[in-house]
């Protein structure tokens, strides 16, 4: 079946694999496109501490330090406003439309949810990313 035009994806966003993955009987590395490419770096922007990457010292959100405070609701208002801060300056590719944070005291996890529409999209994309406290 031959590809129209209306028929070819269009690559709004491309990202590599964080462990480079190589495409299987080629000599190439394998991309992350679209909603996915971008899933996969506001994971990383929220999961990263800031100064934790060589030259940008400002990027991250610092969440450690918050995951180890009381589970109150002005604990989770505070991650929420951090990781719609860090993803609003450092995710340009994307609008953010909500974060919604849920906490499990029991479990000491918290459960971020990120609603975003790629830019020029009119399709929202929404995503969870757990947090937990590791001792």
């Amino acid at each position: 079946m031959a590809l129209t035009p209306n028929r070819i994806p269009k690559i709004l966003a491309s990202d590599f694999h964080k462990d480079l993955t190589v495409i299987p009987g080629k000599e190439d590395i394998a991309r992350k496109l679209n909603e996915n490419a971008i899933k996969e770096s506001i994971k990383n922007i929220i999961l990263t501490n800031k100064g934790e990457r060589p030259f940008q010292p400002t990027l991250g959100c610092d969440l450690n330090k918050l995951l180890f405070e009381g589970a109150t609701p002005q604990t989770f208002d505070l991650i929420k406003k951090v990781v719609r801060n860090a993803i609003e300056t450092y995710e340009p590719r994307c609008e953010l439309l909500g974060v919604d944070v849920l906490g499990d005291i029991d479990s000491n996890q918290v459960y971020v949810t990120i609603l975003f529409r790629i830019i020029n999209t009119d399709n929202p994309v929404s995503f969870n990313v757990l947090l937990d406290r590791t001792r």
